[in-house]
């Protein structure tokens, strides 16, 4: 079994007005929703079994996906009361999951050039998440020391600097004066359930990052490069017009 989370609860403000509408799951992309996309994609990769996190026209995402043909393998997370973020929407969740396999994370509106089967196996048993990151410029970076493990994140405008090590938030450095490794992230990870009762003192709304940030030190999160990562992120009206032709240069 390989089971998948899809970030679907988003209001999609930045495809409005379509968004006025429907919700951003069910924007169509080469005549198929977004969501019929992603997961027709993963099950090709031998995912059987989806939860998604619905909020804005929640019954409409709901009453589409129940007539598809991978209906079947599809429950729904409610956060119509609120939306959680990423951390509080997984840990909503929990209980929809199998406690055995890591939970890919994906967003309804990125489209990508992953092979699902390579990053599947590289989430090893010793590890809480695996992080998909790459090298491409960005204002906010994971910090990675030498053998990839998680130590913080910065904000290379501003120089912040978010970690559970008190030396990296003073220099910056490695504990033995080293430069970390910095990359951006995919918004793509994999998932141990082995880490909800971590979230247990974490309120109902928070962003995984801040979750991953605060474990590092206590659990083995590691990212994983990918050099040739191609990202779209559908959730703007300017990027929706590239979709099509992304999808036929990366399936």
């Amino acid at each position: 079994m390989k089971q998948a989370m899809i970030l679907a609860a988003g209001l999609g403000t930045r495809l409005k007005p379509l968004t006025d509408t429907m919700p951003k799951a069910l924007v169509k992309v080469g005549g198929q929703p977004l969501i019929t996309h992603i997961i027709n994609r993963l099950m090709g990769f031998g995912y059987d079994r989806f939860v998604v996190n619905v909020h804005h026209f929640a019954q409409d995402i709901e009453n589409y996906v129940r007539i598809q043909d991978y209906g079947q393998f599809v429950q729904f997370s409610d956060e119509r009361a609120q939306l959680l973020e990423t951390g509080g929407g997984l840990k909503k969740a929990a209980l929809l999951f199998d406690d055995d396999a890591p939970i890919l994370i994906h967003n309804v509106d990125i489209l990508d050039n992953v092979d699902y089967e390579w990053f599947a196996r590289q989430h090893q048993e010793n590890e809480g998440a695996v992080l998909l990151v790459s090298r491409r410029q960005t204002k906010r970076y994971l910090l990675f020391d030498s053998a990839m493990r998680l130590m913080g994140w910065k904000n290379i405008e501003t120089g912040e600097i978010r970690s559970p090590y008190e030396y990296i938030r003073r220099t910056g450095l490695s504990q033995h004066g080293e430069e970390l490794y910095m990359f951006a992230f995919s918004g793509i990870h994999s998932f141990s359930p082995r880490l909800f009762p971590l979230m247990d003192r974490f309120p109902d709304k928070f962003s995984i990052i801040d979750f991953y940030l605060s474990i590092c030190h206590r659990t083995n999160i590691v990212g994983v490069v990918k050099d040739d990562l191609k990202i779209l992120d559908v959730g703007k009206l300017d990027s929706l017009r590239e979709a099509e032709s992304f999808m036929k240069t990366t399936n």
